[in-house]
């Protein structure tokens, strides 16, 4: 008999499955055949705290030790760069209070970015405290965690039933008996809810898409910072000596193995094209992730309040890896009874219940 079945292989799944194997047996099933497969994999990779709404942001907080010191540290310098024409100066102000920046002269931004279009940027802020990830290192350790402490991975195994009977049956490739299951199947996560009998919470996967494009001017952008266009309209960040532009865009879609839309990239190059000197000519690649949300955008953490063996790990939308540490934190002192390390106003935010009355 298992302690805690986690449905889901990615930095949901992967980091609660760590936390829970210090408080009894763990299994993570993962449907694809490599682990952080869907968003995960199809991550921005990037540690701002200040990005999200307060709860999100209380985890953040939270998780920056971890993120900074845990096994040599995950992260690595970028610095965040927000840019906008003199007709955005409301939505400037606003991004510039919620993310803490620091305004800047346009020459500095430029000398950081020499594409940056002089005739069409009127507005920059910048700060250097925002990280890049070492995403896959910190999967891999989450796994290593698991099982060290005797857990297991799996990979392919799509769970097709769940059914209750005093505990937990479910079948996948192979059948699992748990105790508890813990519902971290990202964009799937209310189907498996439903499989399971127990009250979906409203969970809305939505698309985001990106690019990947040669080094603009054959620039070296290993050194730029991640650039912002206001309201989080578009987005550009070097990658592995390339730039990955991003519309920014979050359209609902059913849960499916995602791919950009060609006409919302598009929109979305166009937006970073009027703020650059480079135009795009030619694009190496491009993809899809969804970013899944509650109704209220934010994270769902937790025992369900009518089915506690049933654990929520739910709703990480675009902030699941810089959340994981604490998030994964907070979801163990909750079922194991601890203390939380976060406030409690903040915890309750968190929690599902909060999407049951």
């Amino acid at each position: 008999m298992i302690d805690f079945l986690v449905i889901g292989g990615g930095i949901a799944g992967l980091s609660a499955g760590a936390r829970l194997s210090e408080l009894g047996t763990v299994t993570v099933v993962e449907a694809e055949d490599a682990l952080g497969y869907h968003a995960s994999g199809r991550s921005a990779a990037l540690f701002e705290q200040n990005y999200g709404l307060p709860p999100t942001v209380a985890l953040s907080i939270a998780s920056a030790d971890y993120h900074c010191h845990h096994n040599g540290g995950y992260l690595s310098p970028r610095g965040l760069l927000l840019v906008a024409r003199s007709d955005q100066k409301e939505a400037f102000k606003s991004d510039l209070q919620e993310l803490q920046l620091a305004e800047i002269p346009v020459s500095e931004a430029i000398s950081r970015v020499p594409i940056l279009n002089s005739d069409k940027i009127a507005l920059v802020a910048y700060h250097a405290a925002a990280e890049d990830i070492d995403t896959d290192r910190q999967l891999q350790d989450f796994a290593k965690t698991i099982r060290v402490n005797g857990g297991q991975v799996l990979t392919r195994q799509t769970v097709t039933s769940i059914t209750r009977n005093g505990h937990w049956h479910i079948q996948a490739k192979d059948s699992f008996e748990a105790r508890h299951i813990v519902n971290a199947a990202g964009a799937w996560a209310d189907r498996v809810a439903e499989m399971a009998g127990i009250a979906p919470i409203g969970l809305v996967p939505c698309r985001r898409s990106m690019a990947r494009l040669p080094a603009p001017g054959g620039h070296d952008v290993s050194e730029w910072p991640m650039i912002m266009g206001v309201g989080e309209s578009w987005y550009a960040k070097p990658d592995a000596g390339k730039l990955l532009v991003s519309p920014a865009d979050a359209d609902p879609v059913e849960p499916h193995d995602a791919f950009a839309d060609d006409m919302v990239l598009a929109e979305g190059l166009a937006r970073y094209e009027d703020m650059v000197t480079e135009p795009v000519t030619r694009l190496e690649s491009n993809w899809a992730g969804l970013r899944s949300f509650a109704p209220d955008r934010t994270l769902v953490l937790g025992p369900d309040p009518a089915t506690p063996a049933f654990i929520w790990c739910a709703g990480q939308g675009g902030y699941g890896f810089q959340t994981a540490p604490a998030a994964s934190r907070l979801l163990a002192d909750l079922v194991g009874g601890r203390i939380p390390e976060i406030e409690t106003d903040m915890v309750a935010a968190l929690r599902p219940e909060r999407l049951r009355r």
